[in-house]
């Protein structure tokens, strides 16, 4: 079979390698569809590992079950978790499972940027969903993203009507937004410095958003019933009094960062009212610290800090239910489509993030 072999974000080769085999409790899927993920890119993370498959986000065929599985058979369509938890230690029995010491040796042979996948026996008990034929492998894809952001969400405890700013526009920040509008969130502010983004954050459910460069001079971007791009932006000042305006006078009740960049970091920090809650979701830069000052943020103040990693099986279950009922559109949110062959392309668009929001790779 074909894998893809990552080196580097410029250095992805193709090569074969015999197809796994499997045991008496294992499976063996086809890869129908396999996502590039915003954390797949990210060099510093596994410069130590390479080269390795990676891949995380697929869906697929059972084309061979072992003969003690009894719960899937051959032909079964499915989306499988990669890191899988114990279900029996102190943080799964505690509501922790993402961060069990087993769903950080789990993973699949060898990565879901190859033609077949051995799903290890944990992976078959704790890690496969049935995808029903009303979904297709593309939208299976976004299964484990999905339960990532709903994972984070529950964690931070939104709450219907709340006010949320979403710091990024990439893959995971539409994600938040579309769950939040799913849910009933009240003003849903979108932030990025990329306007083609901004453009997609509000067809995903943004009320407002605002381009992150234009502050300081006082001009945002975007906005509710018929704000234009490059419209004046809350009293022309800072992106604070930008969310005040369009917020009763209020501050976020809760802000979540799906970037790691350090400027909305900052102004994350800066964004949230008295007593609300800031998520730290997406991966920041290598060594980069929180800029804050104790009793600005916290004395006084009772602002909750937190950050959520991963999904549990109960929010891969949620987030299929979210896809596979039409409540949450992913589909749209594919930008690009490619054979394994052109992957490297794949990993090129998706480390500029610029106007390509999804990748999928097709291995077959």
């Amino acid at each position: 079979m074909k894998c893809a072999l990552y080196y580097s974000n410029k250095d992805i080769r193709i090569i074969e390698r015999e197809i796994p085999g499997i045991n008496e409790n294992e499976i063996l899927m086809k890869v129908e569809a396999s996502g590039i993920c915003g954390s797949d890119v990210i060099e510093w993370y596994r410069k130590d590992k390479v080269p390795l498959v990676l891949g995380h986000e697929v869906a697929g065929t059972i084309v061979e079950t072992g003969k003690n599985v009894k719960a899937y058979k051959p032909g079964d369509r499915i989306c499988a978790a990669h890191h899988v938890p114990c279900n029996v230690c102190k943080y799964c029995l505690s509501g922790h499972q993402t961060v069990c010491e087993t769903i950080r040796t789990t993973n699949f042979d060898p990565g879901g940027f190859s033609e077949y996948l051995r799903l290890p026996e944990i992976n078959v008990k704790n890690g496969i969903y049935l995808l029903p034929d009303t979904a297709s492998f593309e939208e299976g894809t976004f299964i484990e993203p999905l339960a990532c952001v709903i994972r984070g969400q529950r964690l931070a405890g939104i709450k219907p009507a709340d006010a949320v700013v979403v710091f990024g526009s990439g893959l995971s920040g539409l994600l938040h937004i579309s769950l939040l509008r799913a849910t009933g969130a009240g003003r849903i502010i979108a932030v990025d410095i990329n306007d083609k983004r901004l453009e997609y954050a509000k067809k995903f459910g943004a009320d407002y958003a605002f381009n992150a460069k234009n502050f300081g001079s006082g001009r945002g971007s975007g906005g509710k019933e018929g704000k234009e791009e490059g419209t004046e932006a809350a009293g022309g000042v800072n992106f604070q009094e930008a969310v005040k305006e369009v917020n009763g006078g209020f501050l976020a009740d809760a802000v979540i960062l799906s970037t790691g960049a350090d400027s909305a970091i900052e102004q994350g920090l800066k964004s949230v009212r008295r007593g609300g809650t800031v998520l730290f979701f997406g991966a920041a830069n290598e060594g980069a610290k929180i800029p804050l000052s104790i009793n600005e943020i916290f004395w006084r103040t009772e602002v909750a800090l937190l950050s959520s990693y991963a999904g549990s099986i109960l929010d891969h279950v949620t987030a299929l239910e979210l896809i596979t009922s039409g409540r949450i559109n992913v589909r749209d949110m594919i930008t690009d489509r490619l054979p394994l062959e052109d992957i490297a392309k794949g990993f090129e668009l998706a480390a500029k993030a610029q106007d390509s929001l999804k990748v999928i790779v097709n291995p077959m």
